[in-house]
């Protein structure tokens, strides 16, 4: 008889650690490995971009805790973080974002980033890998474009 598995919510991956480096994911272990491999220079989670600046609230707002959670009460006039967001590998023209399978929250931060650096840095390219076949290609492009 099977074992059942109750469902933890969000997607967990496992941690790999590789050259004294914690990687997120297995993905992001491959991809740094494939960079290596090629020779092209990239730093591991080297910078938090600010998408969104935090803010003072200061007006009532009646709601539960941000999980659902607590009793249904003013959580207003309160300070509002910022909304970051920390990219894979940043290297000197390319940012790349390694993504098995997106979070809730990802796709509306992932369009927020590509935003800014529309805005911001208009000369990077993006590159957002989902398995091991899609890092090879980045790599290959990468080369390509040197």
């Amino acid at each position: 008889m099977r074992k059942r598995h109750k469902k933890r919510g969000p997607v967990r991956s496992k941690k790999v650690i590789c050259d004294g480096i914690t990687f997120a994911s297995g993905l992001e272990k491959y991809m740094y490995l494939a960079l290596k491999k090629a020779k092209i220079k990239a730093e591991y989670e080297g910078e938090t971009y600010t998408l969104v600046n935090g803010f003072n609230f200061m007006t009532t707002s009646y709601e539960r805790q941000s999980n659902g959670k607590g009793e249904f009460k003013d959580r207003g006039n309160k300070k509002i973080l910022p909304i970051r967001y920390t990219p894979d590998f940043i290297g000197k023209k390319f940012i790349i974002e390694c993504k098995g399978r997106a979070n809730e929250s990802f796709p509306m931060r992932w369009k927020l980033f590509k935003r800014m650096i529309n805005i911001k840095q208009p000369y990077v390219t993006l590159y957002k890998p989902q398995n091991q076949k899609e890092c090879d290609r980045v790599v290959e492009l990468i080369t390509k474009n040197k």
